[in-house]
């Protein structure tokens, strides 16, 4: 359904149709077709929402998707009871985490400073910027996701911890999230849940 809000669309430059696909018509989805999501879909996703700021341009987002049945179940056992059977049905799971060396890759993302990989020498400093950031990043690819015509189910009822150890013990990686994607399938939508209005959220010094 669409929700579209008149009283502000005319101030967008984003179309009532992309506003409606993107926020107001878009939802958390809990079940899926049967549809496939194809490696060229994510990869067009990425591609848009590579764009997107963070800070000093770090990019710690890394997305592993799980494919196969085996890796499937590897992350089932690792869910909440809740999200099980979402995870199980959905066509196509990503494991979204940050990259707490992303600092390695400054010298390539932020060229024109080429001391910006020493600012991040201390450990527990440099995994709050990469959560931080990262956690951007899930957000832009969620409305990547949407923009390709597909639903996102992002859930963080899993035991993360649990989740790194099973799939990248020996990499730098601490996993925020499970984001099921594809279309939606039957009864796909909880009730909307109210949201915060402007003057709660807005103010003015």
């Amino acid at each position: 359904m669409t929700v579209t809000d008149t009283s502000t669309s005319s101030a967008l430059a984003l179309d009532a149709a992309a506003a409606d696909l993107l926020f107001h018509s878009a939802r958390t989805a809990n079940t899926f077709s049967e549809e496939a999501v194809s490696d060229e879909q994510i990869r067009a996703v990425y591609d848009l929402v590579k764009w997107a700021p963070t800070s000093m341009n770090a990019q710690p987002l890394r997305i592993i998707l799980v494919r196969s049945p085996e890796a499937r179940e590897r992350l089932v056992a690792h869910l909440s009871s809740g999200n099980q059977a979402k995870t199980r049905s959905a066509p196509l799971v990503a494991i979204v985490a940050a990259d707490v060396d992303f600092h390695e890759n400054l010298p390539q993302v932020f060229p024109h400073l080429p001391t910006a990989r020493d600012f991040f020498t201390e450990p527990a400093a440099r995994e709050q910027a990469a959560r931080f950031n990262a956690g951007l990043q899930i957000g832009y690819f969620i409305l990547g996701i949407r923009a390709a015509g597909l639903a996102a189910g992002p859930m963080t009822g899993l035991d993360a911890s649990a989740v790194d150890r099973e799939f990248f013990a020996d990499q730098p990686l601490r996993t925020l999230a499970v984001i099921n994607i594809g279309r939606p399938g039957e009864n796909a939508w909880f009730d909307r849940n109210p949201r915060l209005d402007y003057e709660q959220v807005v103010s003015v010094l």
